[in-house]
């Protein structure tokens, strides 16, 4: 009786997986896209978020703070080897046209009273980055916009050059506004619309897989709505990616772009910054027609 009575009291072997592989989702793509429908993540966000205390600003989810009780191991990198910070976040405003016409209308929003300008001879062969503070056309010293920091494109024999100019998040709305008042840019005719990325129904079928006996994972939002397919995450946490980003001037010629995302921007710290990036990056032949 007590052999018998010891059999039925053990357990039946559990035949499921580990509780981290139950919890994980069936297609982490989708589940990626979903969690960043609110806050964007930088293409580094797996790496800061195993790391980092995450917190969420101007619409990116940003790591704050290590985990690790010390900061000695940032300070020696700094200071002896190399240090990379991700400043992806960092909205990147692209200017096209004719080199004397973005000049001119510039000037209006920077003086050289205040320090470098735009066409400081360094910085317009796209040699060397500058920074220099904005601020509202024809308002100086009043009503500055913020601080920000531009690179051209090296000349290529043509009249038409290439600005990028890096603004903060926040201070992003006002900037463009002011850029497309001073260029006179409108909106084109055709919207660029991001397009969504198509799911199979193979993978649509995977995403309501059952994940404990007689549940299935919901696809409805915290507002009882019916959830949207998921989607490719195009553009940044700072406008619409079903909006346009290109804007062109009638009478200028200028075009201003948003690059938000699609430039990425890393910061190298340390002794050892030019030894990595000579080690990482290889120079490509130059081909000539």
């Amino acid at each position: 009786k007590q052999a018998e009575k010891a059999v039925h009291q053990k357990k039946e072997q559990s035949k499921t997986k580990c509780r981290k592989a139950r919890r994980r989702h069936i297609n982490l793509v989708a589940e990626f896209n979903r969690r960043q429908r609110k806050n964007i993540w930088l293409e580094t966000h797996i790496w800061h978020a195993k790391r980092f205390h995450m917190v969420k600003k101007w619409g990116y989810c940003l790591g704050n703070s290590p985990t690790e009780k010390s900061y000695r191991a940032s300070y020696r990198a700094m200071t002896k080897h190399c240090l990379l910070q991700d400043l992806s976040y960092y909205c990147c405003l692209e200017l096209t046209g004719k080199e004397n016409e973005l000049l001119k209308q510039l000037a209006r929003i920077c003086s050289i009273d205040a320090g470098l300008t735009f066409q400081e001879a360094c910085c317009l062969s796209g040699r060397f980055e500058g920074s220099l503070n904005l601020y509202r056309a024809d308002r100086y010293p009043e009503d500055m916009l913020g601080p920000v920091t531009f690179i051209w494109k090296p000349r290529d024999g043509s009249e038409r050059r290439q600005l990028w100019i890096w603004v903060h998040p926040a201070l992003k709305q006002d900037i463009l506004r002011e850029l497309k008042a001073i260029f006179q840019c409108s909106e084109p005719e055709e919207i660029c619309i991001a397009e969504p990325v198509t799911i199979s129904l193979q993978e649509e079928s995977q995403m309501e897989v059952v994940t404990s006996p007689g549940k299935k994972r919901k696809k409805d939002d915290k507002e009882g709505e019916k959830a949207v397919p998921v989607k490719k995450i195009i553009g940044d946490g700072t406008r619409d990616p079903f909006q346009s980003y290109t804007w062109i001037s009638q009478t200028t010629g200028i075009a201003i772009s948003d690059r938000s995302m699609e430039i990425l921007r890393y910061r190298l710290i340390g002794p050892l910054s030019h030894c990595v990036l000579t080690e990482t990056l290889k120079a490509a032949a130059v081909q000539t027609v």
